[in-house]
């Protein structure tokens, strides 16, 4: 029961019969029942006592279930289930990641741009990034005391291009990747417009469709970001850093502003085939530890899954 959920994906198809193009969504299963015991025909009358007689059923069998439940645990110890739970529901971070080119003839290739934003996003950009192509020292200052983006962003905001083009394509991309660490810290989105009005309908629509998931809560279906969106949502901003910085980046400044394990950082940069190296803090940070650095570099890597850890032997 603990493996089911966290092995299987589920999805929602929904056809255009006049384009015949299907626009596929994640979701999560749920079952409904009638609210009214007199509710329907005869025949789901008869259907209703059938799942009553079953309920009866699965209370006895839940009673033994949980009897075997206290003697494994008492066998095998509450810390070590806990710990055989934490990695069974896991997800398999390679089946979120951006779409990897491996024959890829140079490191941009890897992960395309285009699969990150397609050309009608990266327009829709140009209006909310306008205001970063030529942001100035003490707008970038009062931004940082507001806190009104993430630490990634505002540094290179220091640092932007001299060339006009070179600048709005980097203003673009970095208020994407701001809009997705920001997104990624929501749970349930409750609003339409999870982004605000400000948001680009083609952006907020990309972000709910490709990074949320179905799930059905009091009587209505809400769009959730799970650990496997979660999961989704930092290897693209992974991706996207890498394309600003010509293919190395800090995970550390990363993983801050993301409010990630340095452990979770690391296991979706490994299964994006990057080398992970050390470097000292950056210097407008007051740090003394080393920082992880990812860089997208050919060949890649082999990618080895985090497998269980083998039991030690018995030592006589």
């Amino acid at each position: 029961v603990l493996k089911c959920n966290s092995l299987c994906r589920y999805f929602v198809g929904v056809l255009d019969k006049d384009s015949g193009q299907m626009d596929v969504y994640n979701a999560e299963l749920f079952n409904m029942q009638p609210l009214l015991s007199a509710f329907g025909t005869n025949k789901q009358k008869r259907a209703l006592n059938s799942r009553r007689m079953n309920q009866v059923g699965s209370e006895t069998l839940n009673v033994a279930v949980m009897k075997a439940a206290e003697n494994i645990i008492e066998a095998k110890g509450v810390a070590a289930l806990v710990s055989d739970a934490a990695q069974d529901d896991l997800p398999d971070v390679s089946l979120f990641l951006p779409p990897c080119h491996e024959d890829a003839d140079k490191p941009e290739n890897v992960y395309r741009f285009e699969d990150l934003l397609s050309p009608a996003e990266y327009e829709a950009l140009q209006t909310p990034a306008a205001a970063l192509v030529n942001i100035t020292p003490e707008e970038i200052l009062k931004k940082a005391e507001e806190k009104s983006h993430c630490y990634f962003v505002l540094e290179e905001l220091k640092s932007m291009p001299l060339n006009e083009d070179s600048r709005d394509h980097k203003a673009r991309c970095l208020w994407f990747l701001d809009a997705l660490i920001k997104f990624s810290f929501q749970k349930v989105i409750k609003k339409k417009y999870a982004m605000g009005p400000d948001c680009p309908h083609i952006i907020n629509s990309k972000l709910m469709k490709n990074f949320t998931a179905l799930t059905y809560n009091n009587g209505s279906i809400q769009n959730l970001i799970s650990a496997s969106m979660k999961a989704k949502i930092t290897a693209y901003v992974i991706a996207l850093a890498l394309h600003i910085n010509n293919f190395e980046t800090d995970l550390t400044v990363l993983q801050r502003d993301m409010r990630l394990r340095e452990k979770r950082m690391l296991e979706i940069a490994k299964a994006m085939r990057l080398k992970i190296s050390k470097r000292k803090a950056p210097s407008g940070l007051l740090d003394n530890e080393d920082h992880k650095l990812a860089t997208l570099s050919l060949p890649l890597p082999a990618f080895k899954p985090p497998g269980r850890q083998q039991k030690r032997k018995k030592m006589n």
